[in-house]
């Protein structure tokens, strides 16, 4: 059996589903609009040229979920799954995820989006397995702080201890994503695919001879 890894956002996602996930607060007026519409770009201009700091971009990410009951938050997480991330699925990632399914594979999604964001997406894409940042929690309550950071190496880290816990060991492992964050999760991958790639991972993908693909059509 094989393993298909694949990043979600500007991957699977024709998009990034943190960013609209602010902008999904803002429209339902759950934070301050212009401050978080402007950091939110910010943040998001980091994580395109490869500077994001993980835990001061978390900081600000997770504060909405420490101010509101987990109630409305995961009512309005639901109406953003439907409303803002359902249209945004790569046009053909649905088709190559079908193709791994086909060959007997197994998936898995990792992503440095938090779990609250993505869990309800790897479902919505019909992937069981899912790798992510991991919100600290007191009890029921968000702290707003990262338990674990699943972003650049340490989404190496963390999927190999995913491997040494999973009860089967795979032949191979599949690669997908389109950001030069990803670099140290493509190398270790035996089969490593550029999808819809940034300039930066674009041209080294070519530089090694790895597939460069798109799943926008």
């Amino acid at each position: 059996m094989n393993l298909a890894v694949f990043d979600l956002d500007h991957t699977l996602l024709n998009g990034d589903s943190d960013y609209l996930w602010g902008q999904f607060l803002v429209a339902n007026d759950l934070v301050d609009g212009d401050y978080y519409t402007r950091e939110n770009q910010r943040f998001y201009d980091q994580y395109a040229v490869g500077t994001l700091d993980i835990h001061e971009f978390a900081a600000f990410s997770l504060k909405p979920l420490t101010e509101h009951p987990l109630a409305i938050m995961e009512a309005i997480r639901a109406r953003f799954v439907t409303e803002c991330i359902a249209p945004i699925v790569s046009r053909d990632a649905p088709a190559l995820l079908a193709r791994h399914r086909a060959q007997g594979d197994e998936l898995l999604i990792t992503t440095a989006t938090n779990r609250f964001i993505v869990e309800p997406i790897a479902e919505h894409l019909g992937v069981a397995h899912l790798l992510a940042t991991e919100p600290e929690r007191d009890g029921p309550r968000f702290t707003g702080r990262i338990a674990k950071s699943n972003f650049r190496d340490a989404k190496v880290v963390n999927l190999k201890a995913w491997l040494a816990a999973h009860p089967v060991q795979f032949e191979r492992l599949y690669g997908y994503s389109d950001s030069q964050n990803d670099l140290p999760l493509l190398e270790f991958t035996d089969h490593p695919h550029a999808v819809d790639a940034d300039p930066v991972l674009k041209a080294e993908a070519e530089k090694r001879g790895w597939p460069v693909i798109s799943l926008r059509g």
